[in-house]
């Protein structure tokens, strides 16, 4: 199996964290989200004892809550210690209405509305992530009316092609986010940052791209990255906090991609950046990172019904699902590989190769195509692996399909993290 948390129990069905997949669609209904907390955990932890052995003090991951967000995820790490990037009000809300400590929140975006700014301050926020001049103005008069010294990163763009999707690279001079080094604009912005009243400028972040497995760009974004703050200190005198090297570090989701060592390649980052800053002369800031995908994305997979079996004869197969874009649009986007295994019977011969298509009227509603498995048969449970990220969060009611439920399981139980949405769920705020 892909992963250590998956197997084949005496019943021939798949078990994921050590319970039956079969058993968890009868109990709870398909399309279904299962997501192993222990892993993410596990994952968690593995992230932050690499930045604490390897780092300076102050070190930490960041939950880039992009990748999935709701009340017990931001519990979950409220939990495990460590702080969230947020990019929206309703991230925002949902940490707040679960609990978790807004000082060590980091709001991100590139086109923050004042209402967002203001409803941010309100409510606490640590730090914003400051993409544009424009907006480094906006939280300066935001909080001036409200009496308070906003603490802030600037976001700033190094100019790499980390060689991965163009919809998911982030770092490049061209790039919508952040200001660019190359152009000279991130310097001007960090020298009317320091001239504002109602704003403390605490470091710099910087996000290169994501689903990223050759770690280099990383090693030259931080070699950039740290070359910009001797540039400023020697000119200017301004030294920084904290260094926010985003997140990117990519997760599996078919076997002919790599397993990453996590903590092997913090490691080796942190000496990148050690070295850089001995040579430059630099006192090492405290490092941030934001993970997303690779805290939860292979934490979580999801359960289908198979419904129809279809047989186009000298051309191809479908085997159509009870969900599909509606709850998985990454393939639709990007052209996502997954890995697809028939849960009710994953030791059968694989002697079948279809397209798993969903329930969408859309020609493009697809998972994955050319999987091979056995033959399917209607009712039978399918299983697609890493849906942990970007699946939850990306869900739509497109054709006014309900959104699954995500269920969490550990050593010790399975309950519903989020209610599978109803059809009044779909009116409720139709007028």
């Amino acid at each position: 199996m892909i992963y250590d948390n998956l197997a084949v129990n005496e019943k021939g069905h798949l078990t994921f964290a050590g319970y039956d997949t079969v058993e968890l669609a009868e109990k709870y209904g398909t399309p279904l989200y299962l997501m192993d907390e222990d892993k993410i955990r596990q994952r968690v932890r593995e992230y932050k004892k690499a930045m604490s052995d390897f780092m300076p003090q102050g070190s930490v991951p960041e939950f880039a809550s992009k990748a999935f967000s709701c009340r017990q995820i931001y519990r979950i790490m409220a939990e495990e210690g460590i702080d969230i990037d947020i990019v929206s009000v309703g991230e925002l809300y949902t940490a707040v209405t679960a609990g978790f400590p807004m000082e060590r929140a980091f709001f991100h975006g590139n086109n923050k509305t004042d209402s967002d700014i203001e409803f941010a301050i309100e409510n606490g926020v640590g730090y914003f992530v400051v993409d544009n001049e424009d907006e480094l103005y906006a939280v300066d008069r935001c909080a001036s009316k409200r009496g308070v010294v906003q603490k802030i990163l600037l976001r700033v763009t190094p100019g790499i092609d980390p060689h991965t999707h163009k919809k998911i690279s982030t770092g490049s001079v061209e790039s919508k986010f952040g200001i660019a080094i190359g152009t000279g604009q991130a310097e001007e912005t960090v020298l009317k940052a320091l001239d504002l009243e109602n704003i403390e400028l605490c470091g710099y972040h910087c996000h290169i791209g994501s689903q990223i497995f050759d770690a280099e760009p990383f090693h030259t974004a931080s070699e950039i990255m740290l070359k910009f703050i001797a540039d400023i200190k020697d000119k200017y005198g301004y030294s920084p906090d904290m260094l926010n090297l985003g997140g990117g570090l990519g997760v599996r989701y078919v076997e002919s991609e790599p397993e990453i060592d996590y903590y092997g390649e913090l490691r080796k980052i942190a000496e990148t950046i050690k070295k850089q800053c001995a040579q430059l002369q630099l006192d090492m800031p405290k490092i941030l990172t934001e993970p997303g995908r690779s805290l939860v994305g292979d934490s979580g997979i999801t359960l289908y019904t198979v419904g129809s079996v279809k047989e186009i004869k000298g051309y191809k197969n479908y085997v159509s699902v009870d969900g599909g874009m509606t709850d998985n649009p990454r393939y639709t986007l990007y052209e996502s590989p997954y890995t697809v295994i028939l849960a009710s019977r994953p030791e059968d011969k694989k002697d079948f190769t279809a397209t798993v298509a969903g329930r969408c009227c859309e020609s493009g509603d697809l998972i994955q195509e050319d999987v091979a498995m056995p033959r399917p048969e209607r009712g039978e449970i399918l299983a697609v692996l890493t849906t942990g990220a970007y699946n939850y969060s990306m869900a739509s009611n497109y054709n006014r399909i309900p959104r699954p439920p995500v269920v969490m399981l550990n050593s010790e139980r399975d309950y519903i993290a989020v209610k599978r949405e109803t059809l009044e769920d779909i009116c409720r705020l139709d007028v």
